[in-house]
This record gives C-alpha cells, structure tokens and sequence, in this order.
C-alpha cells in the first residue's frame, strides 16, 4: 500500500513518503501495559471487570500485544491475566514473569486458553541492579537467562525477554544476553529505559548499538519500553523506532509508576503526524484514543491533565483571538492534527429524559463501555431518574453513573448504600446513615466537625473496621450548575488499599457512595488474599479519635 504525503490513508494507518512501499519492517507494532505496569501507579487498584473492560477497548483499538499482568504477583493478578486470555481473541495477550521457574509456569497456567499467548520473561542487566538487588556475577544472569527463555518457549509459542535497566547497563553485555535468549527461543527482545535516565540522542545510539551488534535473524523483533522520569519517555521511544525498534511498550495516559510509562497515544500520533519523517505505518485505530483514554482515567482515577497532549480536554482548543481567526481560516494554522482522528469530536446528541435506550447503549459504546443487557439497563434506569432531577445529562454525568453504579464491587458481604440524614447545630454535625447487608439494614450515627467527617464516622460504627482515609476529591463532572458531584476516596488498612468513586447531585450522598465503595473493595481485597480485616467495637472511641475519618 502506497502513501503519498499530501492525502492520508484512513484512520489508524499513517502514511510512508510519497512514492515509498510500507515493507512489513516497517510497522510499528504497539504493546500496551496499562494494565500491568499502568496499575502499578500509586493509589491505582483494579478489579478483574475494569481490567476486562479496559482490555476489550485496548483490543478494539487494534493494539498489538496486551499485557494483562504479572501472574505470579498476586492470585488477583493471575485470575485477570486468565480472564483476559480467555475473553480478547484478537490481541496478543501476554503475561509477566521473572526469569524463576514459578513465575513462568505461573503465566503459562494463566495464559493456557488464550488465542495468541506471549510470555514476557526480564531480568536486569546494569551493574547496580546486579550488584545491588539481583547479587549475581554476569555469568550467573547468563545462566538464568538461557533456563528463564528456554523453560518458557517451551511453554508458549511466543517469548518476549527484556534487560531491565538496559539504558544503564554495558552495550556489550546487553548484546551477549540477548544474542543468548535469542538462542533459546526468545523472538521479541525489548530495551527498556526503566528509570527513565536516557536521553534521546543518546538512546538512539544505544539502541543502534545493540541491534548492528546483535544481528538478529529474520522475524526477531526489537522492542523499547521506556519511563518518563525525565520528561522523555514519548522522545525517547522515537528515537528507538528511528534506530530500527519496531515495537513500542506504553501505556494509555502514560499511566505508570513514579512519572508513567511512554503514552500510546502520544507516540503514535507522532508517528502518524509526522509520517513524512519516519515513513512507518501502525494497525492502531487512532479514533479511539480519546474514548480508551477517557475509559481508563474514570475507572483508574488517574486523571487527564487538560493540557495533555492529544487526549487532554484543551488539545484542541483555542483561545486566544489570534488562534481563533487562524482556525476558522484554515484549521491546519493551528492544528497539526484533526481531533476527530484521536475520536476527540463528540457526536452531537443531547440526552434527556425523552431519550431511549437505544441512543443510551449508542452513547455508553462511544464513551468506551462494552456492558451487557443487564448492565445497561441498570445504567439507563439510573439515567432516566437523573434527568427527573435534571434537564439533560452530560457525557460526564453517564460516566459517573457507570463508574458508581455498574463498576462498583458487591461481593456477598458488602454493603449498600441506602439513605443519610444530617442535623446541625451546637458547632457540630450529626449524620445518620443507613447501609444494606445481605438485604439487612444497619443504622447508626456520629458526629463531626462538618457533614462529609460526621457520615464517615456513622459509616465506621456500622462496618465495625477502622481504614484510614488516604485521600479524599470531590468534584463536578461537568461545568453546569446542575451536574453531578463525583468524589473519589482512597482508604487503607492492614496493608490493603482501596479506591472508591460515587456519584450524585447531592455531594455528601456522593461522599458516602464513594466511602462505602472503597470499603467494599477493602473487603473483597482481603478475601482474595484470605485475610480478616480487624474489627472494632463500635461503642468503644475510634482508635484515631472521636468523629475523625
């Protein structure tokens, strides 16, 4: 397939220079990790059906390679890598593991019904982690490397393996590991900057390195994962594709711990802007970008800074007179891309209550949700009984009620969130709540320096635990006086921590729905992992003092 640089080919497939062949070495291959090493993001925790929403976005969106997980980590963690392996047939789904025999066999078990499994064996190569967190001579990481690839291309039919820290360690000892996972099976060799030291110029000489020094056979594909501590990690990932990279390892938002991985969306929109510079193409649909992205920061409650590049509320927009004019002129003045090929640009349909469930489920698939029948009549019951409070309701507003509603945990033991009541005076705040257990209810109340102090201290005396509030945001989910506050808590105890959203018009009943929410996914936390959450005797003062949350 031909491009020429003037007219682009369709959405989601960039065009190489005017009069050159996209030769099949030449498309970048995208290898999303939102969901292993996105998650590892402080203050982010997702259940198995967020991770599996997320997952069939990532798939529609035609990425290559899904990284579920590290399976070996956690039994959550193996059950979502299993979950996702059994429900996306078109990606490649992969699983991480160390180059132990436990971890591998971990994700093979876990990875056992996909349609195209990977295992993603690593193990680091710089002299610090040898030295000081592996305590192995190079040899010795020789060694595990050739028994980590062997055992798992026995496994799978497909082996990525990475030299962590690569971009810290000796070029001529990266090239001897790889050339030796190569030998033992392994097809996908990524460089990763892991603490996002590289500088771009320089990664491209590495990565040049290491691939002239290799000289890998045909079908052998070299990767980059890279971290944006220094600011550089779209940059960097660049340069390794211009060095000859053909996969790059991201994540959607740049999601990630410490300053986030390389984001997806921003490279490849590189890639394609500038597809008279690189000449390279990509399977990604890039119209999906803004709803993926806009999936993931509500389920992840990781937001999207406004100014963030490509996906961010304010990529497209224009402000200044200046710009304006120019826009209206002619778009291209200002706009180095079209929003509607990031899928930025909503349709232009209100929602009220004269709306049927049709265009409901219609706006639920646009926004990035993948719900069943059920799912989506409890969201469009819930929606009908918003627009009785108010006229219509924003893209924000139907988020917030899935988020709220559909996502939230409800094992056997959780509770539900029935009403409040709240009476002033004397200089303090009394709440009265009322939670549902297993169709029981439970009331209690406490009081506080204000409402939202005085409801949590209720809600403490009936759940009989004591987590502490990590964090605590409230806002509205859209610039109307009459949207929906959302808040979002993050709670911990003994070690668990838990994120929790609610949503309503009125903020403290949405301050509750989100406590309550946390507190359920406290409880389902410690069940996967066989714990018992400690209790306390609700007449007894509160370990960290009377009312306080």
């Amino acid at each position: 397939m031909t491009h020429s640089r003037k007219k682009k080919g369709p959405a989601g497939a960039e065009g190489a220079p005017a009069g050159r062949e996209v030769a099949a070495g030449d498309r970048v291959h995208f290898f999303d990790t939102t969901l292993r090493d996105g998650e590892q993001a402080a203050g982010v925790n997702l259940n198995a059906e967020e991770k599996l929403q997320i997952a069939i976005q990532l798939a529609k969106m035609r990425v290559d390679v899904i990284e579920a997980g590290f399976p070996a980590a956690s039994p959550g963690d193996f059950n979502c890598v299993q979950l996702i392996a059994r429900e996306v047939r078109t990606a490649t789904v992969c699983g991480l593991a160390r180059t132990r025999e436990g971890d591998i066999r971990a994700a093979a078990q876990a990875l056992a019904k996909a349609e195209n499994p990977r295992i993603h064996v690593f193990l680091a190569t710089s002299p610090i982690h040898m030295e000081h967190k592996l305590r192995m001579s190079e040899s010795e990481v020789l060694d595990q490397v050739r028994a980590g690839v062997m055992l798992a291309r026995s496994l799978s039919p497909e082996v990525e393996f990475s030299a962590e820290d690569a971009s810290r360690s000796d070029p001529a000892f990266v090239i001897r590991v790889f050339k030796l996972a190569i030998e033992a099976g392994a097809t996908i060799l990524n460089i990763p900057d892991t603490v996002g030291y590289a500088l771009p110029e320089e990664f491209y000489g590495f990565c040049k390195g290491i691939i002239e020094g290799v000289a890998a056979p045909k079908g052998v594909i070299f990767s980059v994962h890279a971290h944006n501590d220094l600011g550089l990690a779209t940059a960097n990932s660049l340069a390794a594709v211009r060095a000859g990279v053909r996969q790059v390892e991201g994540t959607i938002n740049g999601m990630g711990e410490r300053g986030g991985n390389s984001a997806i969306e921003e490279v490849v929109m590189a890639l394609r802007t500038r597809s008279d510079f690189y000449g390279l193409s990509t399977n990604l649909d890039t119209t999906r970008l803004y709803p993926v992205s806009r999936l993931i920061a509500k389920i992840s409650g990781v937001m999207v800074p406004p100014n963030k590049p490509v996906v961010g509320a304010n990529a497209f927009a224009h402000e200044a007179g200046i710009h304006q004019h120019g826009v209206m002129a002619k778009r291209e003045t200002y706009e180095i891309m079209r929003a509607e090929d990031v899928g930025s640009t909503p349709a232009v349909m209100v929602l009220g209550k004269h709306s049927g469930r049709h265009a409901f489920r219609d706006r639920l698939e646009y926004l990035g949700y993948n719900l069943d029948d059920t799912q989506v009549s409890r969201a469009f019951e819930i929606f009908k009984k918003l627009c009785d409070e108010k006229k219509e309701a924003t893209d924000g507003d139907i988020e917030a009620i899935v988020s709220d509603q559909i996502f939230s945990v409800s094992p056997e033991f959780s509770y539900e969130f029935r009403e409040y009541s709240m009476q002033v005076g004397g200089g303090n705040t009394t709440c009265t709540v009322t939670l549902d257990r297993n169709g029981e209810a439970n009331t209690d109340a406490a009081t506080g320096n204000g409402p939202v102090e005085a409801a949590y201290a209720a809600i403490k005396r009936i759940i009989r635990i004591h987590p502490r509030l990590e964090n605590f945001k409230i806002f509205a989910t859209s610039e109307r006086s009459n949207a929906l506050g959302e808040a979002q808590v993050i709670l911990s105890l003994d070690g668990i921590r838990a994120q929790g959203s609610g949503a309503s018009t009125d903020i403290i009943k949405a301050s509750i729905r989100a406590y309550v929410n946390a507190v359920n996914r406290l409880y389902s936390t410690a069940a996967a992992r066989k714990l018992s959450l400690p209790s306390y005797d609700a007449n007894a003062p509160s370990p960290g003092g009377k009312g306080k949350a």
